[in-house]
């Protein structure tokens, strides 16, 4: 794609000035996702004023304009510039669950840059494979597949997933799920209301007996970015095994949220399911 090959010529800071010259357009013409972004915020942030939700939503696309922009340009990246980018925290929670020979399931969000995190973790030696939706469209799937494999990462399609991640954490692999998107498995609160969310990750840690580590990796500025690792879930008391693994994990991607809430994918309709449900307004 010509604009893959443009912005593999820009360093770090070129290439999140055109992301955000992009996502201030998105911003401005697309009244589909500015207005799924304000909602979305209206729901979780009822006590922010109107004028703070809408910074923070075009901060949204902003945001994700920058980060498109990095990961069209992650062929060229040195191994350097990934691995000097990144502050991490709590690695160590990694290699202690890894040593138990189980394999560790890390969850993270559509949020901050997981693709450069991605990377990061690659490069510092871990053997990782991440559960994708593949795209609609066959030559962008493609092209998105190519970088993914490019810096090291297995892609497992989402579609038929499961094996694949069982063998990879019998094999004491790392495997990353990004379990935030609208599904009807259960409903568990998401910032104080019923969402729809995804049973998979409580699921495959419950059968193989690898911990769930929330992971994330927000940006801090130009081509900078924080890892943290936080301990391994355990499922909320008065619930069943699943429900109660999955209930913890929507509070700590909340809580990751919460202090970035502009790197959060708002234009994504997180709570679909719930409102066809009539659980949310």
């Amino acid at each position: 794609m010509r604009l893959q090959k443009w912005l593999g010529k820009k360093d770090a800071a070129g290439a999140e000035r055109i992301g955000e010259r992009l996502g201030r357009l998105a911003y401005r013409f697309s009244k589909k996702h500015r207005e799924r972004a304000l909602e979305n915020l209206k729901r979780a942030f009822p006590e922010a004023s109107p004028e703070q939700r809408a910074t923070w939503a075009q901060g949204v696309l902003i945001h994700f304009g920058r980060m498109m922009s990095d990961f069209m340009r992650a062929a060229s990246r040195k191994p350097e510039e990934v691995l000097n980018s990144i502050e991490a925290e709590g690695l160590d929670l990694v290699d202690a669950a890894l040593a138990e020979g189980k394999g560790v399931i890390l969850v993270t969000a559509h949020f901050g840059n997981w693709e450069r995190m991605a990377n990061y973790l690659v490069l510092k030696g871990y053997k990782l494979g991440v559960v994708a939706r593949d795209a609609n469209d066959p030559e962008m799937n493609a092209l998105v597949t190519d970088l993914r494999t490019g810096y090291g990462i297995e892609v497992i399609s989402r579609g038929n997933a499961a094996r694949q991640i069982l063998t990879k954490l019998k094999r004491n692999e790392a495997v990353g799920i990004l379990p935030d998107q609208n599904s009807d498995e259960v409903f568990v609160p998401f910032f104080g209301l019923p969402c729809g969310t995804v049973q998979g990750p409580a699921v495959m840690s419950l059968r193989s007996g690898a911990p769930i580590l929330p992971m994330y990796c927000a940006r801090t500025g130009v081509g900078r970015y924080r890892l943290w690792t936080e301990p391994a879930l355990t499922p909320d008391e008065g619930f069943e095994p699943v429900e109660g693994l999955t209930r913890a994990l929507n509070r700590s991607l909340e809580g990751a949220i919460r202090q970035y809430p502009d790197q959060y994918l708002w234009i994504h309709n997180r709570w679909k399911s719930a409102k066809a449900r009539g659980l949310v307004e």
